[in-house]
């Protein structure tokens, strides 16, 4: 029996289509969002270079991305990544370790609650850049008084999440565990700590958003190094592309932070119930 030729043209044509159309469902997201970003910075780039405004206010994403070249060759510029990067690092990792034990302890101790809360409630309220005059009194302005700032913004919605992940526990699941008379531990670990997981991760999402608006504002006010710092100086010297370009670093490790979040997050969905 012989396959007709249209038939034949048919199949691979049709394999091919089946194969786009698969592509695009496994990177849907990152196609939509490309594609986004991309007609974006070519309607960036073609208002400056149209003249309606003066480049000096807009700058354009060739200019930045020269710039960007021209900084990555300069020592003091690595200097200044450096030195927030250990900023971020020492503040957000002192945050997670500190937020996330004390938001167990909290939400699973109703005395200790009672006891925190009206400063964990006040410091929510609080800017902490409010905070950032009297931390330079006394850390002066080198490295550990942005890292205070960096940990102050970070912790509070790290704990505060946790602490609303542990109160969201299903109280169904711990009235059955304790009828075939579980464990306090043993609730924990199997019931209370793997529901609050998502909140966590939701806090780290959170924290680390605060703690680069740390970083930023530390350096912005009082300091001798840093990429805020690098930003305050291009501002005042009417730098725009530095500007732009400071700026899209602290953007880049914003989402780079939020993805590997959550790979991490991932790792736990097998503690998550299945909501389907």
């Amino acid at each position: 029996m012989t396959i007709p030729l249209e038939l034949e043209r048919a199949a691979p044509d049709e394999r091919a289509r089946s194969a786009a159309v698969e592509f695009y469902l496994a990177y849907e997201r990152i196609v939509i969002g490309g594609t986004t970003l991309l007609v974006f910075l070519l309607a960036w780039e073609a208002f400056a270079r149209s003249g309606l405004v003066d480049p000096l206010f807009i700058s354009s994403p060739t200019r930045v991305a020269q710039a960007g070249w021209e900084l990555v060759h300069d020592s003091d510029f690595w200097r200044d990544l450096t030195v927030s990067g250990n900023e971020f690092l020492l503040g957000y990792g002192a945050a997670v370790a500190v937020g996330i034990p004390l938001g167990l302890a909290i939400g699973l101790s109703r005395r200790l609650q009672y006891m925190l809360s009206p400063f964990v409630d006040t410091l929510n309220a609080v800017p902490r850049v409010t905070l950032l005059p009297l931390i330079i009194i006394w850390l002066g302005i080198g490295i550990w008084s942005k890292v205070a700032v960096v940990f102050l913004g970070a912790v509070i919605p790290i704990l505060i999440n946790t602490q609303s992940g542990v109160k969201a526990s299903e109280a169904r699941f711990i009235r059955v565990a304790r009828s075939f008379s579980a464990s306090k531990l043993k609730i924990f670990s199997s019931i209370v700590l793997p529901g609050t997981v998502p909140f966590v991760f939701t806090g780290l999402k959170y924290g680390a958003g605060r703690a680069l608006l740390g970083v930023v504002v530390g350096e912005l006010y009082a300091s001798t190094a840093g990429i805020g710092h690098m930003i305050a100086q291009a501002g005042n010297t009417f730098q725009t592309d530095v500007v732009f370009f400071g700026v899209l670093i602290f953007m880049a490790t914003g989402l780079v932070v939020v993805a590997l979040l959550d790979r991490l997050e991932q790792q736990f969905e097998k503690w998550r119930p299945d909501v389907r």
